[in-house]
């Protein structure tokens, strides 16, 4: 199984342009996995990108997330299809449930199902999960496997640090992807997080991404703005102490910034 990249580059919410500029600038910059979604409507221009990179394919990971609505069992495999057609490739490295969506209609267990058959077919090297809560990562964990789920990816940041579901993920093997590690950029103007990076000779936002890094998650912040995609990549060298750590672990709020009525799980 091929480890999933540490840092990769989100595409949340950039749209046209917008999402093409980014996903040039940053794979100029040096990012090599870009993180995708059927709902954020840039699959297109994301393949659009990649493809005027003139980048081989070998040498990016590419995740996308299924939509509710193409959860059942004759949708799944056909909405990835149509992905991968907007991305202009023949598969992905990892695909993802968006969302457990618990009153959709669709059972867990038919959507994971699917989500392994389109595996088995080929059109995504690895599957996983993202926005689950432990008893949903319990059902599809025996619908598919551990081994098969390469990722639970969750919004996870100083402000809301998960710790129940973060260590049950760790018993299981299950490695752990961040999203909104930023908590929308709030915690970039957190005295504590300025004060190590100041001390560091860093940014706030490589600061809140380093000790992210550090916990073993993968994290996948997204910018428009070439500067702040090439400096966030500098969090991967950036060193905190335990002390450093320590003081961030204290932050925890409970800083849920997202969770859509009808599609989050009860949270842990």
């Amino acid at each position: 199984m091929t480890r999933i990249p540490a840092f990769g580059l989100g595409t949340f919410r950039l749209q046209g342009q917008v999402v093409i500029d980014s996903v040039r600038n940053g794979l100029e910059a040096g990012y090599r996995a870009i993180d995708t979604a059927q709902i954020y409507g840039n699959e297109a221009e994301v393949g659009e990108a990649i493809a005027a990179s003139g980048m081989a394919r070998d040498d990016l990971f590419l995740t996308t997330k299924i939509w509710v609505d193409n959860y059942s069992r004759e949708k799944l495999v056909p909405s990835l299809k149509d992905s991968l057609k907007k991305l202009r490739i023949d598969a992905v490295d990892l695909t993802l449930i968006h969302w457990p969506a618990p009153n959709n209609g669709v059972p867990l267990e038919e959507f994971m199902s699917a989500l392994a058959e389109a595996k088995s077919q080929g059109l995504t090297g690895q599957i996983g999960i993202s926005n689950f809560n432990i008893e949903l990562t319990k059902q599809a964990i025996a619908v598919v496997g551990k081994d098969n789920i390469a990722t639970n990816q969750i919004e996870l940041s100083p402000y809301l640090q998960n710790r129940k579901l973060v260590a049950f993920l760790q018993q299981e093997g299950i490695h752990l992807t961040s999203y909104m590690t930023l908590a929308y950029g709030k915690v970039l103007g957190d005295p504590v997080i300025g004060a190590i990076a100041e001390r560091r000779h860093a940014t706030p936002a490589q600061v809140a991404l380093a000790w992210a890094l550090r916990l073993g998650y993968s994290v996948i912040p997204s910018s428009t703005k070439r500067e702040n995609l090439a400096s966030n990549l500098l969090a991967q060298t950036l060193e905190l102490t335990d002390d450093d750590m320590a003081q961030i672990a204290a932050l925890e709020r409970n800083g849920r910034e997202v969770s859509p009525a009808g599609l989050a799980p009860q949270w842990d």
